[in-house]
């Protein structure tokens, strides 16, 4: 029996729903867009000093803008799989990023927020980066997403020829066994970055510069497919933008980032059309991001705006991306929905990304699953406007700047938030802040110290009123995920994982057809295509 292509696949899946309950009519759709390593700043809406986001501000004046919205981490496969989840890492197991050669991935007993999504009767596709495993079973088609397209994990994880803008730059694929030197360690030279399609490796290496319509060209025809259904969907689109490399071309007067940040809000609004046109009124689109920018690639790192990590950067090191301080987690998040989602309006609610996961369930009616607690709330009256009120107790686990990966040494407690450990991570000038343990707590009031210049005085009546109500906040957050259901993630690794199209070519090449719509349309090909189970 034959190979079904890939887009056959899509089909069936999409027709699949055709099966699902009928009570799943009716319900609404669900696009989650999730940007890498944008900055709070990197909003106009947020901060006046960015130009480049006219479509993400016209989505911003017309549903809501959360401006004290988290990641529930502060790097890449943590805050992902929470977001999946509705559980931090300690809890769901993922603590710290998943390599290309990783033969795990989230742990199979959790549940994603596909899988309890298509059990109710939901197309659900993913499109993007994926880094939560990508070796047998922890690929997406087995994770709950009818159809994937997309690269597995970060994009500067493998080589290209079309390297793009990165901090050092890394050479291009070495081509007909050609060896090349890397100028970074950072830097792969040994594997092509691929694109998957389910489970087909469909291109390798990817073409970077691309990407980008191949990205707004698999969102489109899975929503279309989906709503010919008659079926909702759920949409998780995890954007490469603003993860280094970049590849545009840039821009008078904005340089590389902004070129690449307009291309990113250019595509959020393709997406906000589509929404629109398939499903204006009964479709939530929420749009966030995954970390704070990624400091140590400079002029390519996005803005903090006004959360600065002052007291860390006296002492060396950034506060961005990988760090508990503001600017690591603190992210942009705006939800869109007319007629449900009020329109011109700020929340000041403290959110989270691990809200995504129950809220989303709530709104579908369908069923939290059972025996393990969650992290994150349902905060559907958030959305709607009927209130304001969000998490009293905020957990933050360490990133890798800092500390065991995934504990919790740093909480927020409405307008506190307090620092058991603090480190910087690395830094433009190279810099790296010292880890420094704290006991008692170092205390910052959010309200009048957004920059975390000052921590409190720990003699001062401040800092004595509302220490005991923090030590037992932080007691009373251990104690629950102590006794929760635990999960523990595979991070063992071997080459064997690593996803190659062809091994007897160089860089694992293979050939490719020239356009976008000429990958997204083929069929067949000569070669069998590289099936990663």
């Amino acid at each position: 029996m034959g190979t079904l292509s890939p887009r056959a696949v899509l089909m069936l899946a999409v027709l699949a729903g055709l099966c699902a309950p009928p009570a799943a009519q009716g319900k609404p759709n669900f696009i989650v867009i999730l940007a890498d390593d944008l900055g709070w700043g990197d909003l106009g809406a947020n901060w006046a000093e960015t130009k480049e986001t006219p479509n993400l501000d016209e989505l911003a004046a017309e549903g809501t803008r959360f401006v004290d919205f988290h990641s529930a981490a502060s790097t890449c496969s943590p805050s992902r799989a929470s977001l999946l989840t509705g559980r931090l890492g300690v809890r769901n197991g993922v603590t710290h990023n998943f390599a290309v050669t990783s033969v795990g991935g989230l742990p199979l007993n959790e549940t994603t927020l596909a899988e309890v999504l298509r059990a109710a009767g939901y197309s659900t596709g993913a499109i993007g980066k994926w880094h939560l495993g990508h070796h047998g079973r922890h690929h997406p088609n087995f994770r709950g997403f009818d159809y994937y397209f997309g690269i597995p994990y970060s994009h500067d994880m493998g080589c290209t020829d079309t390297p793009g803008y990165n901090v050092p730059p890394c050479p291009p694929c070495p081509q007909h066994g050609t060896s090349a030197s890397p100028i970074s360690k950072d830097c792969y030279t040994d594997v092509a970055l691929p694109l998957f399609e389910n489970l087909a490796i469909i291109q390798q290496p990817v073409n970077l510069s691309s990407l980008t319509e191949w990205y707004a060209e698999a969102a489109a025809r899975f929503i279309q497919q989906a709503s010919d259904s008659g079926h909702p969907f759920f949409l998780y689109l995890a954007l490469a933008h603003m993860h280094v490399p970049l590849e545009v071309t840039p821009l008078p007067g904005r340089g590389i980032y902004g070129a690449a940040l307009r291309e990113m809000d250019a595509l959020v609004g393709r997406i906000k059309r589509l929404a629109d046109r398939h499903g204006r009124g009964n479709t939530l689109l929420w749009f966030t991001g995954d970390n704070g920018p990624w400091a140590q690639k400079c002029e390519l790192a996005g803005r903090l705006g006004p959360f600065v990590g002052a007291w860390q950067r006296t002492r060396g090191g950034s506060p961005a991306k990988q760090t508990t301080w503001e600017g690591g987690h603190r992210v942009p998040a705006l939800a869109y929905w007319p007629g449900r989602v009020p329109a011109e309006q700020t929340s000041r609610a403290v959110l989270s990304t691990v809200d995504i996961f129950p809220t989303l369930v709530a709104l579908a009616e369908a069923t939290l699953p059972p025996n393990r607690r969650f992290d994150g709330l349902d905060v559907s009256p958030v959305l709607f406007g009927q209130s304001d009120v969000g998490h009293k107790i905020l957990l933050h686990p360490n990133s890798g700047a800092a500390g065991k990966d995934g504990e919790i040494e740093t909480l927020r407690l409405a307008h506190y938030k307090a620092f058991y450990t603090t480190g910087g991570a690395k830094a433009c000038d190279g810099s790296i802040g010292p880890e420094e343990h704290h006991r008692p707590p170092l205390i910052f009031n959010l309200d009048r110290d957004i920059q975390e210049q000052e921590p409190l005085d720990v003699a001062s009546r401040e800092y004595q009123a509302v220490l005991p109500s923090i030590s037992r906040a932080y007691a009373q957050a251990l104690e629950d995920i102590a006794t929760d259901n635990v999960s523990v993630a595979d991070y063992s690794k071997d080459p064997a994982a690593m996803p190659c199209c062809n091994a007897q070519h160089v860089a694992c090449r293979c050939q490719v057809p020239a356009s976008p719509t000429a990958l997204l349309d083929r069929h067949t090909e000569k070669r069998a295509p590289r099936l990663c189970l």
